[in-house]
């Protein structure tokens, strides 16, 4: 597997690849390739079994407009670890113009090497282009169907958008099909969940791939893969966290330092101990999150929380980065058990709603979102909601209003602000669903 490592001080991009004789691993540590400028590399093995290295870079004549990139490839020594032999340009995108060549691939078929691209950018007038030759150094011929598929011709209400960084597979039955990244917006152009993976069928016309014949775009819906039907196992909408092992939709903010949460210290709950670190800041907070995976949904949660220190909060949290987050806390303000709503926008924080709570066991918190209108809500006693804050605007939560291009989180959030902490907060569920 290889990948691109970017340095968040210094935005310098490096490439490694790791290597595991099952892909359930042990992986191996990263073997850094040295001089593979670029990013999205991928490897291609030919029939000789000789592996090379692809990515993108600066053409060495020089960028002809802003964003002009290439796609180059050089022959890995996968023994040493190292690029080796001569380094060869290989193409530059089929338009003018239209910037970001990157995400190569390479594919044999049929005595032609075929390079798959992406270009335009990952936004709206993201595309997936093709190019085929007879020597995988080149020169590459420019398929005249190019862009091969695209969606920035249907305009920013269409509900898939910006799609490209494509990749294709032959199945069992001889079926050829694309996967590639889009973005589904809603309330406007906006993406809460970021990009998505989604299939569309294509076939082989003139030894050039034809994308979904007929309509070249991908649909909400269409026919599936002519294979075996194999239904996964429906995931329970709620975790009473009985388990010893986090279930895999869970997941960390960064690389999870110390030994913050437990399942065991309180069988049946999952503990969050607070952390000095918070979830404003580019740091590993105690955080345990999973992904908005629908337009609408509803997410609620039991708490258990005495605060020993009027600093200290927990609660849950709707983030798309450190900057862009909405947060309801429950903490000790003056000796009071108070639940606050605060936005974060920018790195700007609102407090939007406040309710003074009576001393109960359990918390139950609530969020409810109709698409872009986020609804907020808690109860002391089950199913006794009360209501926070109704109509939020949930867009500060896209990467069109906050950057980058993942999906917004939410999850369970403790944190002693700066402070070294005893404090624990234990959940006793939480549920996610769409609605």
């Amino acid at each position: 597997m290889i990948t691109t490592f970017v340095e968040s001080q210094t935005g310098e991009r490096r490439n490694f690849y790791v290597t595991a004789e099952d892909p359930a691993g042990d992986w191996s540590d990263p073997i850094w390739l040295e001089g593979a400028p670029g990013i999205d590399p991928s490897f291609f093995f030919d029939d000789d079994g000789t592996c090379y290295f692809t990515a993108n870079r600066q053409p060495p004549s020089g960028q002809q407009y802003p964003k002009h990139m290439e796609i180059w490839l050089q022959e890995v020594d996968l023994e040493h670890g190292k690029l080796v032999g001569d380094r060869y340009s290989l193409w530059d995108g089929a338009l003018k113009q239209i910037h970001a060549q990157e995400a190569p691939h390479i594919y044999k078929r049929n005595g032609y090497y075929y390079l798959i691209i992406a270009e335009g950018g990952t936004g709206h007038t993201h595309s997936v282009t093709v190019a085929r030759s007879k020597t995988i150094t080149g020169p590459y011929e420019n398929c005249k169907l190019n862009p091969i598929l695209t969606h920035r011709h249907l305009g920013r209400d269409y509900p898939i958008v910006n799609v490209g960084h494509a990749d294709i597979v032959e199945t069992q039955d001889g079926e050829w099909w694309m996967v590639a990244l889009a973005s589904r917006p809603y309330g406007g152009y906006y993406r809460n969940l970021g990009r998505e993976t989604f299939l569309v069928p294509f076939r082989w016309e003139d030894d050039w791939p034809l994308v979904n014949p007929g309509k070249g775009i991908i649909e909400i819906e269409s026919k599936r893969p002519s294979l075996p039907e194999h239904r996964w196992p429906t995931s329970p909408a709620c975790d009473h966290f009985e388990s010893t092992d986090l279930d895999q939709c869970w997941n960390f903010i960064r690389t999870p330092h110390g030994e913050f949460w437990s399942l065991t210290e309180r069988p049946g709950y999952l503990r969050l101990k607070l952390k000095p670190e918070t979830i404003n800041t580019e740091t590993n907070p105690s955080f345990i999150g999973r992904r908005q995976q629908h337009l609408s949904f509803a997410a609620r949660c039991a708490l258990e929380f005495h605060p020993s220190q009027e600093q200290e909060v927990a609660g849950i949290v709707l983030l798309q980065n450190h900057n862009f987050q909405y947060r309801v806390e429950l903490s000790h303000s003056n000796k009071k058990r108070t639940l606050q709503l605060i936005k974060r926008d920018d790195g700007n924080e609102t407090l939007l709603a406040q309710a003074l709570l009576p001393e109960s066991e359990k918390l139950y918190l609530k969020v409810e979102a109709i698409e872009q209108d986020y609804h907020f809500y808690y109860a002391t006693a089950a199913e006794q909601w009360e209501t926070l804050k109704e109509y939020v605007d949930g867009r500060i939560l896209s990467t069109d209003v906050a950057g980058g291009f993942v999906g917004s989180y939410i999850g369970m959030y403790a944190s002693s602000q700066g402070k070294e902490s005893e404090s624990v907060a234990d959940f006793d569920w939480f549920e996610y669903r769409e609605i």
